[in-house]
C-alpha cells in the first residue's frame, strides 16, 4: 500500500510540473498584435487636457480617412449633445507616426502611418464647464468597426446656442451598422494613438466582440484528467503476485495488560 502512495505521488508530481511548465509557457508567448486598421491617430483637444477657450470645432485624426457615413458626437456635461454637424477636414502629417499591423501570409508585419485624416466636428454651443466627449463610429476600409471616445474637460466661459438650433438625436445610419455588423471594434489596435476605446454613440448596435478561450485552458484540462486517470487506475490497481497477506494464526493477538498481570499471578501461585 505504502509502495502504491509513493508512485501516485510521484505522478501526481510530474503532473502538477507539467502543469505548471504548460501556464509558464502561455503566459510567455507574445499576444499577436492587433491587425485593426483606420485607427484613431491624435485629436484636437487631446484626450485628459483641459480647454480654458470656446472650440468653434472638435478634430479627430484617423489614419484613413473617415466613412462617408461615419457617426460623430459631442456630449456635454449633462449628457445632452452640442454637436452640429461634421465634414473632412485637410490632412496633416502627424507629429508622431502611428503603427499597425497587416497580416502577411500568415505573419504580422508592422506599417506605419505619417498622415492623419481629420473628422471635424462642429460644436454647436459650451453650455457649461465640465467634462465633454467627442464619441465616434465608422468602418475601415478592410471592413472593422472603428469606434471609441476623446474626453478633455472645458473651463472656459458659457456660450448661447444658435438660433433655431436644436440638440441632435440621430443616431449611426443604418447603412453604417449594416457594414460593421458582426466585425470588432478596431480602435485599440493602433500603437501610439491618442483616445480610448468607448461604448459606440447612441442608437448604435454592438458589433460582434471576439471571446475566446485563454491558451492555457486548453493544456490545464488535458493534464486535469490525465491526474485523475492517473488517481483512479492507482485506486483499482490489484496486489502484486507472492504479496498476500499472510494468515493470522490463532492466540497471537494482542492480549490485554490485565491478562498478562493476571496470568503471571497463576502462575506464582502453582
Amino acid at each position: 500500500m505504502r509502495s502504491r502512495l509513493v508512485t501516485v505521488r510521484h505522478a501526481l508530481s510530474r503532473i502538477v510540473a507539467a502543469l505548471a511548465a504548460t501556464l509558464a509557457a502561455s503566459l510567455l508567448l507574445p499576444a499577436a498584435p492587433a491587425s485593426a486598421h483606420g485607427q484613431l491617430a491624435t485629436s484636437t483637444p487631446l484626450t485628459g487636457t483641459v480647454v480654458r477657450e470656446p472650440l468653434a470645432q472638435v478634430a479627430l485624426y484617423f489614419t484613413e480617412k473617415p466613412a462617408s457615413n461615419a457617426h460623430f458626437t459631442l456630449t456635454g456635461p449633462a449628457g445632452s449633445r452640442v454637436d452640429n454637424g461634421w465634414s473632412h477636414g485637410e490632412p496633416k502629417r502627424l507629429d508622431k507616426p502611428v503603427q499597425e499591423y497587416f497580416m502577411v501570409n500568415g505573419v504580422f508585419e508592422p506599417r506605419l502611418y505619417h498622415t492623419g485624416f481629420p473628422a471635424v466636428v462642429s460644436v454647436a454651443h459650451w453650455p457649461a464647464k465640465g467634462r465633454y466627449t467627442a464619441s465616434y463610429l465608422s468602418v475601415a476600409s478592410d471592413g472593422e468597426a472603428v469606434r471609441g471616445s476623446v474626453t478633455f474637460d472645458y473651463q472656459g466661459a458659457s456660450t448661447a446656442a444658435p438660433a433655431g438650433w436644436t440638440a441632435p438625436t440621430d443616431g449611426p445610419a443604418s447603412t453604417l451598422l449594416a457594414l460593421i455588423e458582426g466585425t470588432p471594434s478596431a480602435s485599440p489596435g493602433a500603437a501610439g494613438a491618442t483616445g480610448s476605446p468607448a461604448s459606440e454613440p447612441a442608437n448604435a448596435g454592438r458589433a460582434g466582440q471576439g471571446g475566446g478561450l485563454p491558451p492555457w485552458l486548453v493544456p490545464a484540462l488535458i493534464v486535469a484528467v490525465v491526474a485523475l486517470v492517473v488517481l483512479v487506475a492507482a485506486r483499482r490497481r490489484p496486489p502484486a503476485r507472492g504479496t498476500t497477506t499472510p494468515p493470522r494464526r490463532p492466540g497471537t493477538g494482542t492480549r490485554k495488560p490485565g491478562n498478562r498481570a493476571g496470568g503471571s499471578e497463576r502462575r506464582g501461585r502453582r
